[in-house]
C-alpha cells in the first residue's frame, strides 16, 4: 500500500470532514445537557428496580409532552430501587408542580414513587464545568507538545496535535449533526479519545525515528510509508478489539452511557484514521518543505558567491 503516495487525497478527505464538522457546530451548535445548562436533579425511589428505558418512556409520554423531557438524563443507581433524573423545562429547573406531575405519571404507569432528593443545578455551575473541561483539553495538548518535542522533535509534536484537533472536531461535529446530548461523560470520552489517539500516533512516530537511523538510503516518502505499514497491523488489531468492548457498552450498557459510548466509537475510528493517514503525512510534508527551503537557500548562496577575478 502506497499510503504516503496518496497522502494528498487523505488530507483532502480530512479537510472536508473537518469543514463539515465546523459548519455543523456553527449552524446547529451542541446540544448541551443539564450538566452545562443547569436544571433539576431528582432522586426517585421505586418499589422495584426499574430500567432507564422504562422511566424514559413515561417522561416522553403524551401526559408530559408539554414539559419536553426528551433531553432528561436518567441513571438507575445499581443495587438499589433508586433512579437519578437530571432534567429541565425551557432551560429552567423544574418547579414543584412539574415535579408532582412527573411523580404522578411514574406512579401510575410503573408503581409507587417517592422523591428522596431534589436539587437545583445552576447554569453558572455548568459554565464553570465547561470551562474546566476546555482547560483540561488545553493542558493535555500542551503536555503532549512538550513531551513529544523532548522525546522526538517539534515537528512530530505539531503533527500529533493537528491530528488530535482533527479527531475532536469530527466528534463534536458528529454530535452537532445528530443532536446528541453533550454532558460530563462526553468530556471524559473526548479526553479518552485524545489519550488513545496520541498513543497510536507515537507508536508510528517511534518507528519513523528508528527507520531514520537504520534506513538512510531510502527516501523520506519510502521510509515513512514503510514505518506506517510496519505498525498498521498493531493499530488495526488494537482498535478492533477496543471497539468490540465499546460496542458492547453502546448496545447493552443502557441509555445513561449510550452517548458516552457513541463518542468513543466515533473517536476511536477517527483517531486510528488520523494516526495512520494524517499525522505522519503532515510531518512528512513539513520535513520535505524544510528540506526544499534549505536547498533553495543553499542554491541562492552559491549564486551570490563572487567568481574568480580576471587577470589582465
Amino acid at each position: 500500500m502506497d499510503i504516503i503516495g496518496k497522502r494528498r487525497m487523505f488530507l483532502a478527505i480530512s479537510g472536508i470532514l473537518v469543514a463539515i464538522g465546523i459548519i455543523a457546530l456553527l449552524a446547529r451548535g451542541l446540544n448541551l445537557g443539564v450538566d452545562f445548562t443547569g436544571g433539576s436533579l431528582l432522586r426517585l425511589r421505586f418499589e422495584r428496580p426499574v430500567t432507564a428505558s422504562e422511566v424514559s418512556k413515561v417522561l416522553t409520554s403524551r401526559e408530559l409532552a408539554d414539559l419536553d423531557l426528551r433531553k432528561a438524563v436518567i441513571q438507575p443507581i445499581r443495587g438499589t430501587c433508586d433512579v437519578q433524573v437530571r432534567a429541565q423545562v425551557g432551560g429552567r429547573p423544574l418547579n414543584d408542580e412539574q415535579v408532582g406531575r412527573i411523580v404522578a405519571a411514574l406512579s401510575q404507569k410503573i408503581g409507587q414513587v417517592s422523591v428522596i432528593e431534589s436539587q437545583m443545578v445552576e447554569g453558572v455551575i455548568g459554565r464553570e464545568l465547561l470551562g474546566r473541561a476546555l482547560m483540561a483539553v488545553v493542558i493535555a495538548c500542551v503536555g503532549i507538545v512538550i513531551y513529544v518535542s523532548l522525546r522526538f522533535e517539534f515537528r512530530f509534536a505539531v503533527a500529533a496535535i493537528l491530528a488530535l484537533i482533527h479527531d475532536v472536531i469530527i466528534v463534536l461535529g458528529a454530535f452537532a449533526l445528530m443532536g446528541r446530548q453533550v454532558n460530563s461523560p462526553f468530556i471524559a470520552a473526548v479526553l479518552t479519545i485524545i489519550g488513545y489517539s496520541i498513543n497510536d500516533t507515537i507508536i508510528i512516530f517511534d518507528k519513523i525515528r528508528e527507520n531514520l537511523r537504520l534506513r538512510k538510503k531510502e527516501t523520506l516518502e519510502e521510509l515513512t510509508n514503510k514505518s506506517i505499514l510496519q505498525t498498521m497491523t498493531r493499530s488495526l488489531n488494537t482498535v478492533i478489539t477496543t471497539l468490540l468492548a465499546v460496542f458492547a457498552l453502546f448496545f447493552f450498557g443502557g441509555a445513561s452511557i449510550r452517548d458516552f459510548s457513541l463518542a468513543l466509537i466515533i473517536g476511536l475510528m477517527t483517531g486510528t484514521y488520523s494516526s495512520i493517514f494524517i499525522a505522519s503525512p503532515i510531518w512528512l510534508e513539513w520535513r520535505m518543505w524544510d528540506r526544499a527551503r534549505q536547498q533553495r537557500q543553499a542554491a541562492a548562496a552559491r549564486t551570490k558567491q563572487p567568481g574568480p577575478a580576471k587577470v589582465r
